[in-house]
């Protein structure tokens, strides 16, 4: 070696981020923050929803109001399935910036409108139009990021997009911790939760200028590649017009097994969170009354708590992926999500060691169970139905779940308890425990292309 050169390390020992550069943390970023108010919606939405409801229903109503929480819930998630599934086709025909803008804009108009809603049946229409919007914003901002980020860094970015949920779970709990202390409208103060889910219309500012279309996905429609999967393009594909994507994705037999599948698991995930894991603020409520604590104090730090957990769990997600495997990966997920729901639930002990258990519940149930479908659904599908594969696996879930909402509710009402609702739906997560053994390995593999 001459006097003067420099060894350049070779792929395998370099960092998982060589090769990153401005431009690549620049789409990151801004992905990020349109997730970040997914996150702030979702949990917003499970704290203030019950205090809304206090407002808003009449008297009739108000002698069933885990019903209407229920009801409440599964509309948005109705919603949010409806506009992800039609926003994910979107993005894979107008591209995954112009989606990403328009699914942030619809969300910030809607959910500030949420905080003027004068009845349940406006709340419930407001809740569904919002969710229309936002349900899109997901599958854009993960193809997105898959797309332009480099294979070895890739997981790790998705991840990282992912975390963006957590921060705005977080930044919700926040708010209303502090509501909680200072209580400014008195009875109505959950409708500044809501008037605060206008502010990412000035996020889209910032996009307008930062983000850049995925070159992948361009490239795919210029060379007219419309398989869905790697495995289906060595088959004859249709000659001509472009397939729907929707139908493409459906129409190929690996294609249609693997979104089968997944959905299962999303299924399992959705399922899980929404009526299992969004039942804990009141019951650790319920724990802070038997204690002769004061109310309304311990359920927002346990909100803060678990959605920790689940940052925690998003940032280092990549990492344990791409280290045991995906099919591995999998399984931990829905073991820890099984484990953590039955122990959250079966505590009668005292608060703080109860915190603990929050962490970890959130660390699975919110944290690696939705951040396997960021890392994990790209490496399935072609960039010319990847938005539309990741959305119908995302989305599709959702409209199949949101009637459990629902039910636990009438569980809880039935038997009194919310344990015997949530430790009855928590067997979902069985599901993900079978189902992984069916899938693909795709760990240090390039991105289908």
């Amino acid at each position: 070696m001459r006097a003067g050169d420099v060894r350049r390390p070779d792929a395998a020992s370099a960092p998982w981020y060589a090769g990153l550069t401005r431009r690549h943390w620049r789409i990151l970023w801004g992905s990020y923050l349109g997730w970040i108010f997914d996150g702030y919606e979702a949990v917003a939405l499970v704290y203030a929803l019950r205090p809304a409801l206090g407002s808003l229903l009449t008297p009739e109503q108000a002698q069933t109001p885990a019903f209407y929480v229920g009801a409440a819930i599964g509309i948005t998630l109705l919603g949010w399935g409806l506009g992800g599934l039609m926003g994910g086709i979107a993005a894979d025909y107008i591209g995954r910036k112009r989606m990403m803008m328009l699914s942030i804009l619809g969300y910030a108009l809607f959910t500030g409108l949420t905080a003027f809603a004068g009845s349940f049946a406006q709340l419930a229409i407001l809740r569904f139009i919002t969710g229309l919007a936002i349900g899109s914003e997901w599958s854009t901002g993960i193809a997105l990021v898959a797309e332009t980020w480099p294979n070895r860094a890739r997981p790790k970015g998705c991840g990282f997009l992912q975390s963006g949920f957590g921060g705005g779970a977080v930044l919700a709990a926040i708010v209303w911790a502090l509501l909680a202390a200072f209580d400014p409208l008195g009875p109505d103060s959950w409708r500044i939760m809501f008037a605060l889910g206008a502010l990412p219309a000035f996020v889209c500012l910032y996009l307008r200028r930062a983000l850049e279309e995925s070159e992948q996905w361009m490239q795919a429609l210029r060379e007219q590649r419309w398989a869905a999967t790697a495995a289906d393009a060595a088959s004859p594909q249709p000659k001509g017009r472009r397939p729907f994507s929707l139908t493409e994705i459906f129409r190929e037999r690996e294609s249609r097994r693997r979104v089968l599948l997944a959905t299962l698991m999303s299924f399992a995930t959705t399922v899980g969170w929404w009526a299992v894991s969004s039942w804990l603020p009141a019951y650790t409520e319920g724990l802070a009354k038997a204690a002769g604590e004061p109310a309304n104090v311990w359920g927002p730090r346990m909100g803060i708590i678990y959605n920790v957990g689940a940052i925690t769990a998003y940032l280092i997600s990549g990492f344990v992926a791409d280290a045991v495997g995906r099919r591995a990966f999998l399984l931990i997920t829905y073991a820890g999500c099984i484990v953590t729901s039955l122990a959250c639930y079966l505590w009668t002990g005292g608060l703080v060691p109860f915190m603990g258990l929050a962490f970890l519940n959130g660390f699975f149930t919110l944290g690696f169970a939705f951040s396997w479908m960021a890392i994990y659904l790209v490496e399935l599908f072609t960039p010319a139905v990847r938005a539309t594969a990741a959305s119908v696996v995302f989305n599709g879930a959702r409209l199949i779940a949101w009637i459990f909402p629902i039910i636990a509710g009438q569980i809880v009402t039935l038997s009194g308890g919310v344990a015997a609702a949530a430790l009855t739906m928590s067997s979902v997560y069985g599901i993900g425990l079978i189902v992984p053994w069916f899938m693909p390995e795709t760990t240090g593999k390039p991105l289908p292309d």
